[in-house]
């Protein structure tokens, strides 16, 4: 019997047992709530029960106006050769609040899309005291962000433009508010998702917000791979993978909050001169 001691290994070469533990443990909190999000998005695409009277009050209202609001009526027939909205990611095919087509489609920071016709009624048409609770999930509607086909975009009518200074009015009034951090969190898949839209978009995003952007994602990159972190790794283990995990997440709320100040900014511009509108 030989008197060498065993060597110790890693499960997989090159990687101490805590870093996958680590990842492990990082991913099973991950997916699930990215899951948890996304199908919650999906599934409260319906009313919710404690809307469902401020939503008929808002119908009725559009039924009344059908004149101007033909919109609202939309055959299906109609609906199925229209182009759905770009960046459409809740798999709605209608408008929860008209039960129609959704026409210069609006999205919500919790990810619903309704027309921007119903939702602009729906807010102007109730008492609201501040911003409105989305209709779906209920959640504070703190950001509307324009969501129109390519062709809604050529255009140039009465209604688009009403809407377009309807929907930079909400913005300028409520994009501000002060918000718990969870709320952020819960934002992150619709706020990332049109901040990378406009971000390969020419004229998109002002120069100074892509700049910010590249130097978040190198940051964090750089504090990934760096062994000088604020709790090292090597000192630490899995609290000190943690750490670098919770730098980047902090890093894509701040570009969320960039994002948001700048269609804020862009809303409370267009108020203040109606004409570049």
């Amino acid at each position: 019997m030989s008197g060498a001691f065993p060597v110790k290994t890693g499960l997989v070469e090159g990687f101490g047992n805590e870093v996958l533990i680590g990842l492990a443990a990082f991913f099973g909190v991950l997916i699930p709530m990215i899951a948890f999000i996304f199908n919650r998005q999906r599934h409260a695409a319906g009313i919710h029960p404690d809307s469902a009277a401020n939503v008929e009050s808002t119908r009725l209202h559009l039924r009344q106006n059908s004149s101007t609001t033909t919109n609202a009526s939309s055959s299906y027939e109609s609906q199925q050769e229209r182009p759905q909205p770009r960046s459409h990611n809740t798999g709605q095919l209608t408008c929860p609040v008209c039960l129609g087509e959704a026409i210069y489609a609006v999205e919500t920071n919790c990810g619903h899309l309704y027309c921007g016709l119903c939702i602009i009624t729906y807010w102007r048409h109730q008492n609201w005291l501040g911003a409105v609770p989305c209709p779906s999930c209920r959640t504070q509607v703190t950001l509307l962000l324009p969501n129109f086909t390519q062709a809604e975009m050529l255009e140039t009518t009465e209604e688009s433009t009403d809407i377009i200074q309807q929907v930079n009015d909400y913005n300028r009034r409520f994009s501000g508010e002060p918000r718990p951090i969870l709320d952020y969190v819960r934002d992150l898949p619709t706020l990332l998702r049109h901040a990378w839209n406009e971000f390969f978009t020419v004229g998109g995003l002002i120069f100074m917000f892509r700049v910010r952007v590249v130097v978040c994602i190198i940051a964090a990159f750089v504090y990934f791979i760096s062994p000088l972190d604020i709790i090292p790794e090597a000192a630490f283990g899995i609290l000190g993978f943690l750490d670098d995990l919770f730098i980047v997440l902090l890093l894509a709320i701040y570009i969320s909050i960039i994002y948001r100040q700048i269609v804020e900014a862009r809303a409370t511009r267009a108020t203040n001169n109606p004409a570049e509108t």
